[in-house]
Order: structure tokens, then C-alpha cells, then sequence
């Protein structure tokens, strides 16, 4: 799956947990989800669910605590992808 199609899926499952309109139009790799974002670490936990749900993945509590950022989130995708 190409970066950029993760990028926007991953755009749809974050959009209902923003608080930063502006921040989530300028998302980039480099995006962190709760200082740029203003994701609270509950609705977190929600993104971290959907994304399970949409790729069909097992995320560890391991991988959970890394997923801060829109790259960290894109690496452990794909890393899970991959296994």
C-alpha cells in the first residue's frame, strides 16, 4: 500500500478526533496526534481501535504507546501489513 494512500486513510479515521481544524488541513508525516491534533489520549485509544479495524491488524500495547505521530502510526501499519 503506497504512503500517501496510508496518509489518507489515516486522515479519515483521525477527522472525528481533532480538536485542531487547522492542524489536521496541514497533516503531515510529522504530524503528532495529540500536540498538533489535540487528540486526548482516550480518543487515542479509539484511532488506535479504527485503525485496527481498517487494516485489519493487531496492535500491542507496545506498538500503542509508539503511536504518537503520523509516521510512527505508518510504520507500525506497515510493519503489522508486512508480518
Amino acid at each position: 500500500m503506497a504512503k500517501e494512500e496510508l496518509i489518507l486513510k489515516l486522515k479519515a479515521i483521525v477527522k472525528p478526533y481533532i480538536q485542531d481544524e487547522e492542524a489536521f488541513k496541514n497533516l503531515t508525516e510529522e504530524t503528532d496526534f495529540i500536540n498538533d491534533l489535540k487528540i486526548d489520549s482516550a480518543n487515542l485509544v479509539d484511532v488506535v481501535l479504527d485503525i485496527e479495524d481498517e487494516f485489519k491488524i493487531e496492535i500491542d500495547n507496545d506498538s500503542m504507546e509508539k503511536m504518537l505521530s503520523v509516521k510512527a502510526a505508518i510504520a507500525i501499519i506497515e510493519e503489522k501489513l508486512s508480518a
